[in-house]
């Protein structure tokens, strides 16, 4: 499900959760318990995650949410907030490798880092929720909105468009883009420029910088998280959900 090894101060987490990388229970709560060890652990200094193939993540696993229905649903969403807190809020430096698609909640899931470097011609990055017939839950969204350009947060949000390697260098998804050959060795060495700074100072600086999330969270976020499971849980969004799972998914 995760692979994780440690280089040199740098722990290197590989997603190995199936072909897609699909957030489900079981992956959701590994990797969030994965993160919440790391940072209690001295010996890490800096963490790069990255998926496998051409697969970052393919975002929430729709076909194991429509088949449990609204139970599954509100045993899900407290999850994936879990997973999003405990990567977003993470005190030490994180760089995502971007080695293929990272779609819907798996382009939340690369939003998380503090830099995202991405293999060109590797896949596409986009949140696509609308297109199945659901929000972003709270946090997600300002995640999103504190990461990307606000200029194109309407239309990333609305338009439910996912970007190939240089239009999400261009529009803001990602930060680098490099060959495939060279994402790895890129985003290491980036997470170890990261870990050569002071780890109180970044700790620090990184808080400051995620504080507009805390605040609106504080304030909207309960709320907001109500009104997005009452709409997740509907018959008629777990209908939309199956007739995507079946035209697109399945088809593929």
């Amino acid at each position: 499900m995760i692979n994780m090894r440690l280089d040199d101060g740098v722990a290197i987490v590989t997603l190995e959760h199936g072909k897609a990388n699909a957030l489900d229970l079981e992956f959701c709560e590994a990797l969030a318990v994965l993160f919440e060890e790391l940072r209690a652990m001295p010996e890490v200094r800096a963490v790069v995650v990255t998926g496998q193939a051409k697969m970052f993540s393919a975002g929430v696993d729709l076909k194991r949410l429509g088949a449990g229905g609204a139970d599954y649903v509100r045993r899900f969403l407290p999850l994936l907030h879990r997973l999003y807190d405990a990567l977003f809020f993470c005190p030490k430096p994180v760089v995502a490798a971007v080695n293929g698609h990272a779609i819907a909640g798996g382009a939340v899931l690369a939003a998380c880092a503090d830099r995202r470097v991405m293999a060109r011609y590797s896949g596409n990055v986009g949140i696509t929720e609308l297109q199945v017939g659901v929000p972003l839950p709270a946090l997600a969204f300002e995640i999103v909105r504190l990461v990307v350009p606000p200029r194109y947060l309407p239309e990333f949000v609305l338009g439910a468009a996912t970007y190939a390697s240089d239009d999400a260098l261009i529009k803001g998804w990602v930060d680098e883009v490099v060959d495939g050959w060279e994402l790895m060795p890129r985003a290491v060495r980036l997470a170890r420029t990261y870990a050569a700074l002071s780890p109180e100072a970044f700790a620090q600086s990184k808080a400051q910088i995620r504080q507009p999330v805390v605040e609106r969270m504080a304030a909207s976020g309960a709320a907001i998280d109500e009104a997005v499971t009452a709409i997740w849980t509907q018959d008629a969004t777990l209908a939309r959900v199956a007739d995507y799972v079946a035209k697109t998914l399945n088809k593929a």
